[in-house]
């Protein structure tokens, strides 16, 4: 490798960089080649565990790695589509016996022998001559896993090695069921949005009230934010992306009075609880800003109050079954809960003995604080029940797709899956991206990446299980940042964000189980593929059937409007992002005076405004064009949103998104990119134009609601539904607090 490297003009260490996935260059936003400096390389390279602290070095580690393949029986995985000819090679000591073996996971009792093919390669090791077959997969195997397992008398390490088969989809099944017709639902942050029963923010009865009442009004999905873990305690992590574990849920979600254990609190403990409760209720009416902190902490109490109540043995099995599902990872998640309860953030032991779930201080608080541990795996089999209901709501309301969830790009370095699964996670880095017009130094995310190798080496396993944890009470899921699956941006510890270079990962793999496992659970999957994304990626994405997103002002044809029916049509299409202001306030360029007072603007704020004016005003031309505005520049508010949306609706995507914020007529936007704690970011309440807040259960009945659905029905031909059921919930669950008074 490395003669043939230093032919090419390469050094060792770029040619190990290339063969370890590491990009030696890359587009900048101004379109101009950049090269990554060799002491990036070199620390990216120690991250992925190749050694390149010199030439000799470098040479020494392309030399292991391409030895690699032949020290080891199997690949590390095999994810193949279904219906396709697949081979794989087992490596043993020339002219050793060797039996292939092949079963449906969980069922060794179903396995089949393979044979080998005539031809092999051989390859001296170390002084043996190992010898390198090619033994051919089934074509009839169905979608699904399987675990493959090679044993030969004639090797040392055991004799034997099984590895994980994965057979994924060609393309997904779930989005060609969308054809035929086109779909919408909203898109809203579900903790800004309350009801007279809330507790300071939205909670999983919200999602299922906002699902029955947006399914009665013709929508198919309700699309929100990640509802990932954070901290088990306050104070929480306000960003729903920056999470501490995307495997589990928030118990900030939890709707107190729907655990069923309520009912049988005693007296003075429900008497705690209706006085937390009144306390929480009053928050709902500010309309400035969500407080997470003591809404979760008065959630808590009540939690602890509630755990002490004893379990019907019916209940008491549902949560045995939950817990024997959730395997050892969901008991390290506890652990990992109880500890950062224990210990807080910065202790010293997490350097130490807590550093893994096996560390000595780790193991001994297995034990210690096991009650602790089987408290918040309790939490999650809560989240369970409630995620359960949501969908079903959603279902009975008429909706064939349903809770559409978003997932993070990765967690935070201090958080839970970090420390969970540091064994498939780099160190030493993290993820965020290059610099581009509006980040100059670029951004760092504070989030570990995968290690390429080591999830390949635990046979996606991680990925799966957050992927079917996500997916068990879902209809569909958002992947943040999609391009993600295919490379990330890695910043060394010590270097600016700008200080990076992109690592590739086996897309195939990534997009393959991802596929995999929401065609198993009928998911529909949405990648978030905006701004700087690969071609060939988007190809990729959309041939194996996961649909794009198009948001109304970024589709430009230079310096025009792209008009909407060349949209694509495997796309989720909006006219805004949380990213972004709400129309209203788009309209008004709310956006530009928050970025002035913030000093985040890249112009003066005369050029910013005056480009900010030219951009409406090419896109409400092609809007009056259309016949969509007949009052022109003269027309309400609210009736140039509602001709933005039947000018968007034109487009053939399959999904068409309705911002809640929009259909209210909220301004504030609900995240600022570059900000942290200079604006509330992921604490803004819902609230109407004039400010004032907005309940769930007034929705129905905002004249502006009705008419911006009325034209989204409209435009797409689609229509109001008769409710099923009712979507008042339960006597038992009336309100603990007192009702609003009008």
């Amino acid at each position: 490798m490395a003669d043939s490297a230093s032919h090419s003009g390469e050094t060792p260490l770029q040619t190990l960089a290339s063969r370890c996935g590491v990009a030696t260059d890359y587009q900048g936003f101004d379109g101009e080649s950049k090269t990554v400096p060799d002491e990036t390389l070199r620390k990216v390279l120690t991250a992925l565990g190749a050694d390149a602290s010199s030439e000799a070095a470098a040479r020494e580690s392309l030399r292991a790695r391409d030895e690699a393949p032949w020290r080891r029986m199997l690949p590390p995985v095999v994810i193949t589509e279904v219906a396709t000819h697949t081979t794989v090679d087992v490596t043993v000591p020339s002219g050793a016996d060797a039996r292939v073996r092949l079963w449906p996971e969980g069922h060794p009792e179903a396995a089949r022998e393979l044979d080998a093919a005539a031809s092999s390669d051989t390859r001296e090791i170390d002084g043996v001559t190992r010898e390198r077959r090619r033994y051919e997969l089934p074509e009839d195997l169905e979608l699904g896993w399987y675990l493959l397992e090679a044993e030969s008398p004639e090797v040392h390490d055991g004799g034997s090695e099984t590895i994980h088969v994965a057979v994924t989809p060609q393309r997904l099944n779930t989005t060609d069921k969308l054809r035929g017709r086109r779909r919408w639902g909203y898109m809203a942050q579900l903790y800004s949005l309350m009801s007279s029963r809330s507790w300071g923010v939205g909670d999983l009865s919200d999602l299922a009230s906002l699902a029955a009442i947006s399914g009665t009004q013709g929508a198919d999905y309700v699309l929100i934010n990640p509802l990932h873990a954070a901290e088990p305690v306050p104070p929480v992590e306000p960003s729903p992306y920056l999470p501490s574990s995307r495997r589990f849920f928030n118990p900030l979600y939890l709707r107190i009075t729907d655990v069923a254990e309520f009912a049988y609190l005693r007296p003075n403990d429900r008497e705690v609880i209706e006085r937390l409760a009144a306390v929480q209720r009053k928050t709902v009416l500010d309309p400035n800003r969500i407080d997470r902190d003591p809404a979760y902490q008065a959630k808590l109490k009540s939690l602890d109050l509630l755990f002490t109540v004893r379990r019907s043995p019916y209940r008491q099995q549902q949560l045995e079954a939950f817990v024997a599902r959730g395997g050892q990872t969901l008991q390290d998640f506890g652990l990992w809960c109880a500890l950062r309860e224990e210990l807080g953030e910065d202790a010293p032991e997490w350097g130490d003995g807590a550093a893994s779930p096996v560390a000595p201080y780790a193991r001994e608080a297995r034990t210690r604080l096991a009650r602790r541990i089987d408290f918040y795996v309790w939490l999650q089999w809560l989240l369970d029940e409630q995620l359960e209901a949501a969908q079903r709501a959603a279902h009975l309301a008429g909706m064939d797709i349903g809770v559409v969830h978003d997932l993070a790009v990765g967690v935070s370095k201090n958080g839970a899956d970090a420390w969970t699964l540091q064994d498939t996670m780099a160190s030493g880095v993290s993820v965020g991206a290059p610099a581009d017009m509006y980040n100059q130094l670029g951004q760092d995310w504070s989030q570990p990446p995968w290690h390429p190798q080591r999830l390949a080496e635990a046979g996606y396993q991680p990925w799966r299980d957050m992927l079917r944890n996500i997916f068990r009470h879902a209809g569909g899921i958002r992947i943040d940042h999609v391009v993600g699956l295919f490379r990330l941006w890695w910043i060394p510890d010590g270097n600016q964000a700008s200080e990076g270079a992109y690592v590739y990962y086996d897309h195939e793999a990534m997009v393959g189980v991802l596929a995999l496992e929401a065609e198993l659970a009928d998911v529909v999957v949405i990648g978030e593929d905006l701004g700087t994304v690969e071609p060939s990626a988007r190809r990729y994405l959309e041939q194996k059937g996961v649909l794009g997103t198009s948001i109304l002002w970024f589709e430009m044809a230079e310096d025009e409007p792209l008009d909407p029916s060349q949209y694509r049509e495997l796309c989720m299409a909006s006219v805004n992002t949380h990213d972004l202001p709400p129309t209203a306030g788009y309209l008004e360029g709310v956006q530009l005076e928050l970025r002035e007072d913030l000093g985040l603007l890249a112009r003066s704020p005369e050029e910013e405004r005056r480009q900010a004016r030219q951009q409406l005003e090419t896109f409400f031309t092609a809007v009056e064009a259309e016949g969509l505005l007949p009052g022109g520049a003269q027309s309400s508010e609210e009736a140039k949103i509602e001709a933005l949306y039947r000018y968007l609706g034109r487009a053939p995507s399959m999904l068409f998104n309705v911002s809640l914020v929009d259909a209210v007529g909220e301004r504030r936007i609900q995240n600022q990119p570059g900000t942290s704690d200079e604006y509330p970011n992921w604490r803004v309440p819902l609230a109407d134009g004039q400010g004032k807040y907005v309940l769930l259960e007034e929705l129905n009945a905002m004249a502006r609601v009705q008419s911006l659905v009325r034209a989204v029905n409209e435009t797409l031909g689609t229509a109001s539904r008769d409710p099923e059921v009712s979507v008042h919930e339960p006597l038992e669950h009336r309100d603990i607090a007192e009702p609003r008074q009008k």
